[in-house]
């Protein structure tokens, strides 16, 4: 053997050698996941060749970034592929229905103005309109009626020119 292919031959050795050495994606995928999970539980992890990439939905900017941060810790990880998607926990106005007394008072002073329609609220605490009326106006009186907070406002049987 020349010496051109023994420097040859050691050199292909010595790179087997050190790729082998490395940590492996199944080995790293094990610690990826327990170190994402404890920085975001509803976040999962892939390894492929050292790159890691994260998916799943967290709450805020910063879980996001806390389980990015977590996977970049770990030994043998090349780099971090962040898919992780923010959504904010939504929060729901409750809507306040107002008691029937008070919403049929509101009923008639709405439609004081609007002889043409009739206007009545049943025991649902919906407001029935009977009628006809222009949609112009039965625009302006529409939103004077969902001002008083009815559980509906039932306009089927109005007639709108």
């Amino acid at each position: 053997m020349t010496s051109k292919q023994f420097i040859c031959a050691a050199a292909f050795a010595v790179a087997i050698f050190f790729s082998a050495c490395g940590p492996k994606d199944q080995d790293m995928t094990v610690t990826v996941t327990e170190s994402v999970h404890s920085a975001a539980p509803n976040v999962n992890s892939n390894v492929s060749d050292g790159v890691v990439t994260l998916t799943g939905t967290v709450s805020d900017e910063a879980t996001k970034m806390a389980a990015e941060d977590a996977a970049k810790k770990i030994s043998g990880v090349k780099s971090v592929v962040n898919n992780i998607v923010v959504t904010p926990a939504t929060t729901t106005t409750p809507v306040t229905i107002a008691p029937s007394g008070a919403l049929q008072q509101g009923v008639i002073d709405a439609t004081k103005d609007y002889p043409e329609v009739t206007a009545t609220v049943n025991d649902q605490g919906e407001i029935v309109v009977t009628g006809q009326v222009t949609a112009d106006r039965w625009k302006r009186l529409k939103v004077a009626l969902d001002a008083l907070n009815p559980k509906r406002v039932n306009a089927d049987s109005l007639i709108i020119k």
